[in-house]
């Protein structure tokens, strides 16, 4: 559960594992993507005067889910984690799904936060 009070509420779109000059991250590698969709939220965060600290809940889809990825899904939080400096874990809700944008992507996160 979270409960969020503030005056600015920011919904963040589902971010895919693109780098900064546009390209798929991690290809093949559900982990590393988790990673780079994790630092574009917090990008995005920082553009809009945030952190990680403000955001209230993720919704998480992957591709062809099933719970023996979880794994790897932690282990790409844990990353991000370790480069943004703090732990990126609201509550969040899971979703398996057929496909997303393209091919070369296996999750899409979005975020929605609050601040002060």
């Amino acid at each position: 559960m979270s409960i969020a009070s503030g005056a600015k509420l920011v919904f963040i779109a589902g971010q895919v594992a693109c780098g900064a000059e546009g390209t798929t991250v991690g290809e093949g590698d559900l982990a590393a993507q988790v990673e780079q969709c994790y630092l574009n939220i917090g990008t995005a965060l920082a553009e809009a005067g945030g952190s990680f600290d403000d955001v209230a809940k993720l919704t998480v889809y992957v591709v062809d889910w099933t719970p023996d990825k979880m794994p790897l899904l932690l282990e790409g939080v844990t990353r991000a984690a370790d480069r943004l400096g703090t732990t990126p874990v609201p509550p969040a809700t899971l979703l398996g799904v057929a496909a997303l944008d393209i091919p070369e992507h296996l999750v899409e996160i979005e975020a929605t936060a609050v601040f002060d």
